[in-house]
């Protein structure tokens, strides 16, 4: 079994200078694609910018309570750290590595492809 290769991308000095909403989500660009960035507590996550279901953008939704992060169109609500969908529609929402290290805030995202 091979290893999977993370590309990491740095997309901020400092998570103060993202561009937050409200909701605690925000949109970024790392590696051509469209992110949203999402912080709950203490942790970062990072997922697709549109919902698998019907392409709703996810940082026009909220995080409930549970830490799930909620679709603005139908409500499917998912799993931040894994993708899974907790609502029980059956969806996965695409997920990629966050990390605040002690000099920004980096997305990692997994390469594919049979030149790797």
């Amino acid at each position: 079994m091979t290893e999977k290769k993370i590309s990491w991308f740095k997309i901020a000095d400092d998570a103060a200078l993202l561009p937050w909403q409200d909701n605690n989500m925000c949109q970024i660009e790392a590696d051509g694609k469209k992110i949203t960035m999402a912080r709950f507590g203490s942790q970062f996550y990072a997922f697709a910018q549109k919902c698998p279901h019907a392409s709703g953008i996810m940082s026009d939704g909220y995080i409930d309570a549970q830490g799930h992060v909620v679709c603005p169109v139908h409500r499917y609500r998912f799993n931040m750290q894994n993708g899974r969908n907790t609502s029980g529609e059956g969806y996965y929402l695409k997920t990629y590595l966050a990390e605040q290290r002690p000099d920004g805030i980096y997305i990692g995202i997994e390469q594919k492809g049979w030149w790797l």
